[in-house]
């Protein structure tokens, strides 16, 4: 019986102590829960982290993807004899687009109704080489987008005015003509040449693009653009970028990258992400403290056997390493389980959403509140590994206490009353 760690002869002890018993149930139901409890706590972790990952993936490609990754702005309102400098960042190693851009709110009306918008001016070129928009072209031709007075608008803003392409929409801005009076609005009409829908809710409801020539008319900037929006190869090490784009600038320029413009933002996504986190390990400490319990009723009602395998010849340590092995078991296989249970919720969570809105009539994930069309969800393969690290420590500290205690116990005590 004094065998080596984890032995046949304590794995079979510990596998006939966790099968269930009729007059044992109790402890085996006790045993079940925390199983359950720790595959669920892993499952839901899994799934937590998975889905603020996709959140945080799929709107930092959409809000780089259409606003660019760094900022050219003047100190004054616009941005003056912009080309030259254009091609002088577009020579710098790492970046990969430069766009001229003029950015102005207005009120957009139809005959449906009307809704505030966001006009951006871009050039043709510029607006091909946007994929995130040219690709998600779901109506007219970006050929056209270049005739006169012709502007392209998000899908969700169409739905809302009623305006699809061939139709016509009213621009109001407060930037017209300064008269005696004061500011007189400039209105006028254009024409719709196609749609776009990027997937988050914010753009598809706000954004409309114009030709950069026929902004600069509208908003009456002459020559002069509100910025120039720069892409780069590596977003994430932004700060590179910084030094030999600023050389390249004049006095009365200044540089911003996305990191400044959304800190906030995204500051407080990783907050609520480290805060889910913690509160979710919660679910897997109380599942361990479950099978502390189970372990110490398991000893309790175990203390004739565990005296008659001392008085037999099995070591101390040899009882403690079959409670640990009972033990562990839970803790591995409630892993286990929580792993491959979170894999496949998070491979087919769209299709899940789907199916429970359907069920109960309702939309459970609403573009409007959460910006994004679809839920996402991302697995990182380093939260996976720490998320089994963490759970598989708990449960194995959990087994400690009850399997010194099955150690220690003394088998005369135990046979005393036999």
């Amino acid at each position: 019986m004094a065998a080596g760690a984890f032995s046949a002869f304590e794995r079979m002890v510990a596998w006939r102590y966790l099968r269930s018993r009729r007059r044992e149930g109790f402890v085996s139901v006790i045993t079940g829960i925390s199983l359950i409890g720790i595959a669920l706590g892993v499952a839901t972790l899994i799934i937590v982290m998975a889905v603020m990952n996709g959140f945080r993936i799929e709107l930092l490609d959409r809000i780089l993807g259409l606003n660019g990754h760094m900022l050219v702005r003047a100190e004054t309102r616009l941005v003056t004899d912009f080309d030259p400098l254009a091609q002088q960042i577009a020579a710098i190693d790492g970046v990969i687009r430069v766009a001229p851009v003029i950015e102005g709110q207005v009120m957009a009306s139809s005959d449906a109704a009307a809704a505030g918008a966001l006009v951006r001016g871009v050039r043709q070129s510029d607006l091909r080489s946007l994929k995130l928009v040219s690709d998600n072209i779901v109506a007219g031709d970006l050929d056209r987008f270049g005739a006169p007075d012709t502007i392209f608008v998000g899908v969700r803003l169409a739905r809302q005015l009623g305006a699809f392409p061939g139709a016509t929409i009213t621009l109001l801005t407060p930037r017209g003509t300064v008269t005696p009076f004061g500011v007189t609005p400039r209105v006028k009409q254009y024409r719709v040449a196609g749609l776009f829908e990027v997937g988050m809710s914010e753009y598809d409801s706000t954004f409309i693009f114009m030709p950069l020539a026929e902004a600069q008319r509208y908003f009456r900037t002459g020559d002069a653009v509100t910025a120039l929006e720069i892409m780069t190869a590596d977003p994430d090490n932004i700060a590179r970028f910084r030094q030999p784009i600023s050389e390249q600038l004049r006095p009365d320029l200044r540089l911003v990258d996305w990191q400044q413009i959304n800190s906030g933002y995204f500051s407080a996504l990783q907050v609520e992400r480290n805060v889910m986190f913690l509160i979710l390990t919660l679910i897997i400490l109380v599942a361990a403290l479950n099978m502390i319990s189970g372990l110490v009723m398991l000893v309790k009602d175990k203390g004739r056997d565990i005296a008659i395998l001392r008085t037999m010849g099995a070591s101390s340590g040899a009882v403690m390493r079959v409670f640990f092995l009972a033990g562990a078991s839970v803790g591995v296989s409630g892993t286990v389980i929580g792993v491959t249970l979170g894999t496949v919720f998070c491979a087919n969570i769209e299709a899940i959403r789907q199916a429970i809105s359907t069920l109960l009539g309702t939309q459970l994930f609403s573009p409007e509140i959460y910006f994004l069309s679809q839920m996402p969800a991302e697995m990182d393969v380093g939260e996976v590994i720490a998320v089994v690290i963490m759970a598989l420590s708990l449960s194995m500290l959990a087994t400690l206490y009850p399997a010194f205690r099955a150690a220690r116990l003394d088998p005369v005590e135990a046979l005393r009353y036999e």
